[in-house]
């Protein structure tokens, strides 16, 4: 595949979700879940691992690609010599089963299109076996059934499903693929236009909610806030990191990572954004989903879950898989969710407090799992943890961790306060200022001026910018400040924010990375927060610049190559910009209001 992801976009249906790139061609798929195994996987292989394709049948032709205003439907007008049609894909709203709507569109001339489906089971190895039926052409193997049904009648060839049209002006064509169990019965017809209309009115109904306008930035934050909600699984209320596994982080690198679960640090900064911008349906749906995935032991409490609620997620390489532009290994599950991370219980307390302040009724279920956390984070402080980075070398005191121990605890007194109940709030109170004075004096270094990775640490780590949009520090406090000027210098990277230094193998792998979006995201914040609302502004604008032009983020961006790295659709780039652009503007109000 040559195509990046520069040149890609998104659909869903609050189940899953798909990668369509701008040559009419759907790369990635899993089904039934966003965890589930791919039908659909030349995103990291080739044409044998499956793919859906419809294009002009010409080596020849222009494509333009956009998102239909306040919507997830996706629009590719391909232009040729001697027409031009429009390719509108979508995945209507799930009642039951999954499926994939194409509908083509003459809209001058004629072109002759190519139909080429390649239907792959088990991440792009297993073929199934294909048959000519009443309905359409139908596609079993083991569990999975798989119909396809269109006016255009496609034959075998090569191993794969072909056929060839010719759409006028005024013409259209459909192309409906629902997803099924082998032993149910074929599922019901639909009517493509009634579910393009369906969808449409889902999406903009839903995007109409947002409380605030943010002005020139407002299209930018849309497309986030649909993004995010495509993220969502509808039946439980979790949110996956991204919609992809092992997409690099460097091309040719090794570190390759499936993003397809919920983590618990991810999905509590995408909730701020939720609640600000006005939906306050997903901070509900997603505590409920929280209280069940987390119930039992304190001690127990994973850093991701599946989208369910699932613990056990072992992590596996594909070897038939040559990765994304031949990056391999491709892996599958994810190994860091048996990590101890102390970080998460911060992230937890702050979103169920910040619920609490949105207005959102308190759940006594939620205050007991709460306290017995905040408990747990007395006990546990002191220890050494694996890092919001989920480093896979040996555990250290992380900075981040210690201060996220400290919201832990902060949030746990506020919420006891808040709601008036009976808990231990002297030892917390107190064990909150020892943590403190610890993180002042351990977490920061007078020869760098900065906050550093780990206590005693002269490594910087961009997670502490994080400290002052959690309420550890004020960000114009000296040491704030010069942390920021520190991590400006020493950690960017064309003007973007790296993670950290990945020299000496401080992570268990001596490679390099790109630059990771939210952490730059974050420098935005610390900037319009210190009241440098005009370099705030600046790097908002340039992180915008970085979209893809369908305005959709992965986790990381190459500057030099100019190129998108690691997991697509990345939830937490998101929220990132969502909250980046809130501080902003709020930021210039609040400047304007000061002038005399």
């Amino acid at each position: 595949m040559s195509l990046g992801l520069e040149q890609c976009g998104l659909i869903g249906d609050l189940h899953t979700g798909a990668v369509v790139s701008n040559e009419g061609a759907v790369e990635w798929l899993c089904v039934p879940r966003f965890d589930s195994d791919a039908c659909f996987a030349r995103l990291l292989g080739d044409d044998g691992n499956g793919f859906f394709q419809i294009a002009p049948d010409t080596p020849t032709f222009r494509s333009e690609q956009v998102y239909e205003k306040g919507t997830l439907v996706l629009s590719t007008t391909f232009s040729t010599q001697t027409g031009s049609v429009r390719l509108l894909d979508f995945m209507p709203i799930r009642e039951e089963h999954a499926r994939i709507v194409r509908i083509v569109q003459g809209l001058d001339g004629y072109v002759d299109m190519k139909a080429t489906l390649s239907l792959r089971f088990d991440y792009g190895v297993a073929i199934p076996w294909v048959r000519h039926i009443e309905r359409g052409l139908s596609f079993v193997l083991g569990p999975n059934a798989v119909l396809l049904e269109s006016g255009v009648e496609l034959e075998g060839k090569d191993m794969m499903s072909v056929g060839q049209f010719r759409v006028r002006e005024g013409e259209e064509m459909d192309f409906v693929l629902v997803f099924y169990g082998s032993t149910e019965k074929i599922p019901r017809q639909v009517r493509p236009r009634e579910e393009l209309t369906r969808t449409r009115a889902f999406w903009r109904g839903w995007i109409a909610e947002a409380k605030e306008d943010y002005g020139h930035y407002d299209a930018a934050v849309r497309r986030s806030m649909i993004t995010l909600k495509a993220l969502t699984y509808a039946p439980t209320g979790g949110m996956v990191a991204a919609l992809t596994t092992a997409l690099p982080e460097q091309i040719g690198g090794s570190r390759n990572w499936d993003y397809r679960y919920c983590w618990l640090r991810d999905a509590t900064f995408a909730l701020y954004g939720f609640l600000q911008r006005g939906h306050p349906v997903e901070a509900r749906a997603w505590r409920s989903w929280l209280l069940r995935a987390i119930a039992g032991s304190a001690d127990q409490l994973q850093i991701m879950y599946g989208v369910a609620g699932e613990r056990r997620i072992p992590e596996l390489e594909l070897d038939w898989l040559k990765g994304y532009r031949d990056s391999r290994p491709v892996r599958i599950g994810n190994a860091a969710s048996g990590q101890f991370q102390l970080d998460v219980y911060g992230e937890v307390a702050d979103v169920l407090y910040q619920m609490l302040n949105h207005g959102i009724k308190p759940d006594e279920n939620a205050w007991e799992i709460q306290r017995y956390l905040t408990d747990h984070v007395v006990s546990v402080w002191e220890q050494p943890d694996d890092g919001i980075w989920e480093i896979r070398g040996d555990r250290q005191h992380f900075t981040y961790s210690k201060i996220m121990a400290w919201v832990a605890i902060d949030r746990g007194i506020r919420t006891l306060d808040l709601l008036g109940y009976d808990g231990p709030r002297t030892l917390w109170d107190r064990e909150r200022t020892r943590l403190a004075e610890r993180i002042l004096s351990e977490g920061y270094s007078e020869k760098l001026g900065s906050f550093v990775q780990a206590f005693g640490s002269e490594r910087l780590d961009a997670s502490v910018l994080l400290a002052p949009i959690m309420g550890f520090i004020d960000a114009k406090d000296p040491r704030m400040v010069s942390t920021v000027d520190r991590i400006q210098k020493d950690l960017s990277a064309d003007g973007f924010i790296l993670r950290y230094q990945p020299d000496a193998g401080v992570d268990g792998i001596d490679e390099p990375e790109g630059v990771f979006l939210p952490c730059s995201f974050w420098l935005v914040e610390n900037l319009a927060m210190q009241g440098r609302v005009d370099e705030a502004e600046e790097m908002l604008e340039k992180l915008i610049g970085v979209a893809n032009p369908l305005g959709i983020y992965s986790e990381e961006y190459d500057p030099t190559q100019r190129q998108m790295l690691g997991n697509f659709a990345q939830a937490f780039t998101h929220v990132g910009l969502v909250n980046a652009v809130q501080r902003v503007v709020h930021a210039r109000q609040h400047a304007h209001e000061l002038k005399p």
